[in-house]
């Protein structure tokens, strides 16, 4: 008998599993409890005994994948910072030690990207970001400041959220011209063309208003 053998763990990872892929082929709302417990071959007092509620579990299944991205991602960041010193940090770099960890966590897990995608055609993404982001959006965002010190705060503040659409259109949601044949590429290929779009974009100079012409 293998002595490493876990019920306990091995039902877990089966309603987490089962969760994530529902999740993603179905979305959030669309899938229940009971449609979980059928794909995991599990019963409902099990799901409710490790989870509580389909919130809980879809908290822990985010969890489980975005913990680890976000320790490398902090991980990261300090080696930027403490390299480049007194000095600002490179925008790109900044960018990089954000993105590439999510690109080699996605290119070993797509059922998870694509219930990612889920999330934010539903809506549910900044309750997720809120919860499971915080800290590591917090950091970016003042490695960020030091990267831009030219830009105005609010100014910042807008481009990180054209940061974040672009990511999760990037991530989530393949562009139209896939349809015609065009090349992807793996996730790895799409993030360095997103750190090159996205660095050109916080550095480009402020647009004036009309109001100010």
């Amino acid at each position: 008998m293998n002595q490493s053998y876990d019920p306990v763990i091995e039902t877990k990872t089966k309603i987490l599993d089962t969760a994530e892929r529902l999740f993603g082929e179905r979305g959030y709302s669309a899938t229940s409890l009971r449609d979980i417990v059928a794909g995991a071959g599990v019963n409902l007092a099990a799901v409710h005994y490790h989870f509580g509620s389909k919130e809980e579990l879809l908290d822990q299944v985010v969890l489980r994948k975005a913990a680890p991205v976000n320790v490398e991602r902090l991980r990261l960041l300090d080696q930027v910072e403490a390299e480049a010193g007194t000095a600002p940090p490179p925008v790109d770099q900044v960018l990089e030690a954000f993105f590439l960890p999510m690109a080699a966590a996605a290119e070993c897990n797509p059922p998870f990207v694509r219930m990612m995608g889920r999330m934010l055609a539903e809506g549910l993404m900044m309750g997720i970001v809120a919860k499971h982001f915080q800290e590591v959006t917090r950091r970016t965002q003042s490695a960020l400041r030091r990267a831009l010190p030219q830009l105005p705060e609010e100014e910042l503040l807008w481009r990180i959220h054209f940061m974040i659409g672009a990511m999760a259109h990037t991530m989530c949601g393949p562009p139209d011209f896939t349809q015609r044949g065009a090349d992807l590429g793996d996730f790895r290929s799409r993030i360095g063309r997103l750190v090159s779009f996205l660095s050109g974009g916080f550095q480009a100079p402020i647009r004036e208003s009309r109001e100010e012409q």
